[in-house]
């Protein structure tokens, strides 16, 4: 699953913005994500996401953006 998105994000940031990111992790520890300098994008399976209590961590930042 984490493969897969990481793959949809760098495709979509190559076709829409003419960007390259580098993905870093690996999806069997549940945490990947794909570093475009400026920006990171963080990908964490169900399970990390419940262990690091993502939602509860960044509880007070301004969602820009939510995916599901």
């Amino acid at each position: 699953m984490l493969d897969a998105l990481a793959k949809a994000v760098q495709e979509d940031m190559r076709t829409k913005f003419k960007k390259k990111g580098k993905i870093e992790g690996n999806s069997r520890d549940g945490w990947m994500l794909v570093d475009y300098g400026d920006v990171v994008v963080h990908l964490f399976s169900p399970d990390q996401r419940n262990f690091y209590s993502i939602e509860e961590l960044w509880q007070d930042g301004k969602i820009l953006l939510r995916v599901k």
